[in-house]
């Protein structure tokens, strides 16, 4: 026996004495040690599972670094990845707003064309031109020829179309432009010159129409809300060429004016329906 286990057994009969001495039995100090005995076994468990949670740590910081060469060697740049992966996150995001605003817009479309899908057999359509919903009026129904008066189907027309935005809570605070528009044929004397001055004459007469008080016989719409335009024949719907597309030309619009957040591609809104 070494000096150094001879000085530790002469501690442990010391200790043994000692608790022995003290008025403990042999009972008691076997229980002591069974007990410093499990719990150094419970510390070995941990230890071992310690030293197994490092090398488990090493071994994935080795594969992680394995896995970034590889990519490297491949041109990838995981740094850039994370970036694009958060552009696609932000692109996705802003799509889907993007598609509820269309959806709204597609709604709000819907909701007017069937309002005013009665009013179809006079001969008005409700349709998107140039990004823009508009209300399409033939100018024979409004006008008779040569003339910026309303005839009295223009203005029973007017009235119901004046009717359903008025009665409408979002379509009466919007903005809406009266667009008048001719054919090609050159306009020979009278008093609007050219066909500048008849489509914008004709649009003012629509506009002074559904913006007088409805005390006063008009569409009693709000002034602030309308502007009037005249294209004269610089934006066609049909060929110049044949009557019946120089009928089509005649027309006045209503085009509503849209907003600065839907400032979006409406063409699909009118994909499913005439």
């Amino acid at each position: 026996m070494t000096v150094s286990k001879t000085i530790r057994a002469s501690a442990l009969t010391s200790c043994i004495f000692s608790f022995l001495g003290c008025g403990h039995s042999q009972e008691e100090w076997d229980q002591k040690v069974r007990e410093t005995e499990a719990l150094r076994s419970q510390l070995a468990l941990q230890q071992q599972a310690a030293s197994k949670c490092e090398a488990d740590h090493g071994a994935a910081l080795h594969e992680l670094d394995e896995l970034k060469r590889q990519f490297s060697e491949r041109g990838v740049n995981l740094e850039n990845l994370t970036q694009d992966l958060e552009r696609q996150k932000l692109a996705l995001e802003e799509y889907r707003q993007r598609a509820e605003q269309l959806e709204q817009v597609r709604q709000r479309f819907e909701t007017l064309r069937q309002k005013l899908k009665k009013l179809t057999e006079l001969g008005l359509t409700v349709e998107v031109r140039n990004n823009r919903m508009l209300i399409q009026l033939p100018g024979s129904v409004l006008f008779d020829s040569g003339s910026d008066r309303l005839k009295d189907s223009g203005t029973q027309i007017l009235a119901e179309v004046a009717n359903v935005l008025r009665n409408d809570p979002e379509l009466s605070k919007r903005q809406f432009q009266v667009a008048g528009h001719t054919d090609s044929q050159p306009l020979k004397g009278g008093p609007y010159k050219d066909n500048w001055g008849l489509s914008a004459m004709r649009a003012r007469s629509v506009l002074q129409y559904l913006t007088t008080p409805q005390e006063q016989a008009g569409g009693g719409l709000t002034r602030e809300n309308w502007s009037a335009a005249g294209y004269a024949d610089t934006d066609p719907v049909a060929s110049n060429d044949t009557q019946e597309g120089r009928e089509k030309n005649r027309r006045v619009e209503l085009v509503v004016m849209p907003n600065v957040e839907e400032m979006l591609n409406l063409n699909s809104v009118a994909a499913d329906g005439g």
